[in-house]
C-alpha cells in the first residue's frame, strides 16, 4: 500500500526539455579526498566518477555547466552550521575548499562559490541558465539529503524541469540518498540515471547539429 501514490504523488513525470544545463555540487575535495574529515564515502565517489563521464560528453556537444563549491571567508560569514568539519575545514584558505580536477574544467565551467545549501542561493547560476535558454537542469553532486536536495527544490521554484541521475549524486549514507530521492521523484524532479542523461544529451546534439 503506497498512500502517496494513491494521493496521485509522482503520476506526471517532468521529462527532458529543449535544451539542458547541468549543476555539480560541491565535488571539491572536503568531500572527494579521503583525507579530510567529510572525504571519501562511497556513494559521493561513485557520484563523482559517473559525474566526470556525464560532463565529458556534455562540454563536447556545447552543454552548459555551472560548479561551486562551499567556502567562508571565517565562522563569523558562516551561517549556522551544525558539523564541526563544515566550520573547522569550509574556508577559503583551506586546500579542502579546490574543486576536484576529475569534475572541474575552470576553462569551461560557470564556477561559483556558494555560501548556502542550493548552488541557485544568491549566485547567479539561474540568470546563467536563463541567457543560455536552458529549460532542462541535471543535478549532480553531494550530499544528496542536503545540497542536493536544495539545489533540486530551487531549480524546480525557478521552473526548470529539474533531472537527478541517481548514480552522479551521492551521500554519506545510503538511507538518506535513497529516502530523499524518493522523496523529490514523488513531487518535483525525475529521478533518473547516468546512462537516461548520457542518450537525453545524444538525442539533443542530433536535433541541434546542423
Amino acid at each position: 500500500m503506497d498512500d502517496y501514490r494513491n494521493r496521485s504523488y509522482g503520476e506526471i513525470p517532468v521529462g527532458f526539455g529543449e535544451k539542458p544545463g547541468i549543476v555539480v555540487v560541491d565535488f571539491q575535495t572536503a568531500f572527494t579526498d579521503p583525507q579530510y574529515p567529510l572525504g571519501g564515502a562511497p556513494l559521493v565517489m561513485r557520484a563523482v566518477e559517473n559525474t566526470a563521464r556525464l560532463l565529458d560528453v556534455a562540454r563536447r556537444y556545447d552543454v552548459p555547466v555551472a560548479s561551486c563549491n562551499t567556502a567562508y571567508m571565517n565562522q563569523r560569514e558562516m551561517p549556522y552550521w551544525k558539523i564541526t568539519a563544515v566550520r573547522e575545514t569550509f574556508r577559503h584558505d583551506h586546500p579542502s575548499s579546490a574543486l576536484d580536477p576529475r569534475i572541474h574544467d575552470p576553462a569551461y565551467d560557470l564556477t561559483v562559490c556558494k555560501k548556502a545549501p542550493s548552488i541557485f542561493f544568491e549566485t547567479g547560476v539561474s540568470s546563467y541558465f536563463v541567457k543560455e535558454r536552458v529549460d532542462t537542469v541535471i543535478v549532480t553532486g553531494c550530499n544528496t539529503s542536503g545540497c542536493i536536495r536544495a539545489t533540486a527544490i530551487d531549480s524546480f521554484s525557478h521552473r526548470f524541469r529539474t533531472i537527478v541521475p541517481e548514480d552522479c549524486v551521492g551521500d554519506i549514507e545510503e538511507g538518506p540518498h535513497r529516502d530523499n530521492l524518493r522523496d523529490l521523484g514523488r513531487r518535483y524532479v525525475d529521478v533518473v540515471d547516468l546512462a537516461t542523461c548520457l542518450a537525453y544529451l545524444d538525442d539533443w546534439r542530433k536535433k541541434n547539429t546542423h
